[in-house]
């Protein structure tokens, strides 16, 4: 069964705490907007779809008690206005994932709709709002399952590098349950090839300095029961050259797909790009249409997060030898103190570099002058 790492039930949210993960499977309730910026700020959800969906979902849960205690504005407008600063305030909590901001601004859309007709009230506005999020909740399990269906089948086809039946996919970072409302999207790929028995093997980085992939990606395919490898970020380059290994594509998630193609994902994706470009194995990125953002020209223009140097110079995990029967957790220095740190969280990947971007509606490639053309994903059939 896939891990569930956000639940939600009639106006009732909990997501598992990433934080404190592969060791311990702990969910926290989000009850408020609040709670849901300050969940996302300290990482304990991460993954651009699940932060859209965790801040949409943690307004509605705020809604869900509003009207449940009678404490909704008569005025539909009242609403809107309270609404609209809700959202602009979740969206100041991660700037880079563009999933985020597409939320926002298909619930404000709703929002406005809602209040301008001659009936709306202060309570149907809140109503409107909570429909359209739990809405998003369940197309997004919807896309994964078809990135991952759309993925899988284009590996088949196009990206085994020796004669044989079943792929080896190499992934970066955490693109599963825990980044998404459910399955995933490059882990989804994984899972299809899995469920389909065409997966020979998974591999999986470390993804330093936050320990994605050590922590949740590792953590997702052991409870899954997939036959997968972990290494470190810096032995990517040796197990692809790797003549046994026969690793047959990179797949990779994104926080943000510019015009162009060019994307921006967890650092150390663009390294991995111009390592699969130079020992011929496919790279591939798995994004919804939600990440795509036609509006950014190219990566160029991609504002990148930096994050605290504490991130680099310091891990926490739990005690190995604790004489007590709770689980503690302690954080020790792993570099010297005083050196300067730079931790950008992203980095961009030239589409150049990019051999097809998985979507919900298929798998895109470049024309013949090397051009994605990403615009006709949004035009009507």
């Amino acid at each position: 069964m896939t891990l569930q790492a956000i639940k939600y039930n009639d106006g009732k949210l909990s997501i598992i705490d990433q934080l404190r993960l592969p060791y311990v499977e702990n969910y926290i309730p989000i009850h408020t907007s609040e709670e849901a910026w300050h969940a996302i700020k300290e990482m304990r959800v991460r993954g651009a779809p699940a932060i859209a969906i965790v801040a949409a979902l943690a307004l509605a849960s705020e809604l869900h008690k509003l009207l449940a205690c009678d404490h909704i504005p008569l005025g539909a407008k009242e609403v809107q206005v309270f609404i609209t600063e809700k959202l602009r305030y979740l969206l100041s909590s991660r700037p880079t994932a563009v999933n985020l901001g597409d939320a926002a601004r298909k619930l404000n859309i709703v929002v406005a709709d809602h209040a301008e007709l001659p009936e709306s009230t202060g309570r149907s506005v809140a109503t409107a709002l909570i429909r359209a999020a739990e809405e998003m909740l369940a197309k997004d399990i919807e896309d994964n399952k078809n990135i991952g269906a759309y993925g899988a089948k284009w590996i088949m086809a196009n990206g085994l590098t020796v004669a044989k039946s079943k792929a080896t996919i190499l992934t970066h970072c955490n693109t599963g349950s825990l980044a998404t409302s459910g399955y995933g999207t490059a882990l989804g790929v994984i899972r299809a090839l899995a469920s389909a028995n065409n997966l020979h093997h998974a591999y999986c980085t470390e993804t330093r300095p936050y320990n994605q992939g050590s922590r949740l990606t590792a953590f997702e395919l052991v409870h899954d029961d997939l036959p997968a490898t972990l290494i470190t970020d810096s032995m990517a380059a040796a197990l692809l050259a790797k003549a046994d290994a026969n690793v047959d594509a990179i797949v990779v998630g994104a926080d943000r797909v510019a015009g162009n193609g060019d994307t921006a994902n967890k650092i150390g994706t663009y390294g991995l790009a111009v390592l699969a470009k130079y020992h011929g194995v496919k790279f591939l990125v798995a994004a919804p249409l939600t990440t795509i953002d036609l509006a950014t020209k190219s990566g160029s223009e991609i504002i990148i997060e930096e994050r605290p140097a504490s991130e680099v110079t310091k891990v926490k995990g739990p005690l190995e030898n604790n004489p007590t029967s709770q689980m503690q957790f302690e954080t020790v220095h792993i570099a010297a103190k005083g050196i300067n740190v730079w931790n950008p969280a992203f980095d961009v990947t030239p589409s150049a570099l990019i051999d097809g971007i998985i979507t919900e509606k298929g798998v895109v490639e470049k024309d013949a002058e090397g051009q994605f053309h990403l615009g006709d994903l949004f035009r009507a059939p």
